[in-house]
């Protein structure tokens, strides 16, 4: 298969709502010849708040058209699609080698560099309840001490615009105050919204806590992959820019994702709405 895909082909990358979008500025930032296709499903927006199966249907059905659009690798920047999605994208799309999830490379990353200290991780419900984290960083080290607290607040509150202000402070330092979290040498950021407030968190822990943002592991691995399969576009950038390069689909428009993606990429960016369920 990796024969007949060609280095200038897309990224495809794909979130619930913008909290992808820091995995897609991160790999931008990275690998400035690549051209990226993102998909935001604001329609369906928490999925931390829908069952596993749902997760799965909107997961699949978005890499289909991700796949359909000539994509190279496909990267579910969502934690919660990485949990209960992850495995079925692999069989449905048959890219296997080149679906990236954003759990395994911040699990990795917390092996290699909190090897047996105490880690704290915050996420939606579904991912916390799945226990994703503790069962992969167990199963490399099996005397680390995993401690996980559901967040649900936080993703809907970005989404909607709030954050670094008095508002969203109040709330992080509410969730970060639990007792769960006491004592903890790294945070893990279990959604990918989460950078958005990464300052905030810095802030309520000081310098006693790395906080662990897997947006930029994540575009590192992506890198390496690439390299690996032999698909890294060494082409230079089109000399029309970012606008025309990048595409940015979501199946609701939001007012919110519009001025965050601008927030991201320093320029307005054009969103195609298209709902894939429609098709």
């Amino acid at each position: 298969m990796n024969n007949l895909i060609k280095p200038t082909q897309p990224i495809g990358i794909f979130d619930s709502g913008i909290g992808g979008l820091t995995v897609a500025r991160a790999i931008t930032k990275l690998l400035p010849n690549e051209q990226i296709i993102y998909f935001g499903d604001t329609a369906h927006m928490p999925y931390g708040e829908k069952s596993a199966e749902a997760i799965k249907h909107y997961s699949i059905k978005i890499a289909e058209f991700l796949k359909y659009k000539n994509c190279k690798m496909i990267v579910i920047a969502c934690n919660t699609a990485s949990a209960a999605g992850y495995k079925a994208v692999v069989k449905a799309t048959g890219m296997k080698g080149l679906i990236i999830n954003v759990i395994d490379p911040a699990v990795n990353y917390v092996i290699k560099n909190h090897y047996r200290k105490k880690v704290g991780v915050i996420g939606t419900k579904r991912t916390i309840s799945s226990n994703v984290y503790a069962k992969r960083i167990a199963a490399l080290d099996p005397v680390s001490d995993v401690v996980q607290l559901a967040t649900p607040l936080l993703a809907p509150m970005i989404e909607e615009g709030f954050y670094n202000n008095k508002i969203s402070q109040t709330i992080i330092n509410s969730y970060l105050g639990k007792s769960k979290l006491s004592k903890i040498d790294a945070l893990i950021l279990g959604c990918t919204h989460y950078p958005l407030i990464k300052t905030e968190i810095q802030k309520f822990y000081g310098k006693e806590v790395e906080v662990i943002d897997s947006s930029e592991i994540v575009a590192l691995t992506v890198k390496e992959v690439l390299e690996k399969h032999h698909l890294l576009n060494e082409s230079k950038p089109a000399k029309f820019g970012f606008k025309k390069t990048q595409q940015f689909f979501v199946s609701d428009f939001t007012q919110s994702f519009e001025e965050t993606s601008k927030i991201f990429f320093n320029e307005k960016v054009k969103l195609k709405q298209f709902n894939i369920w429609e098709e």
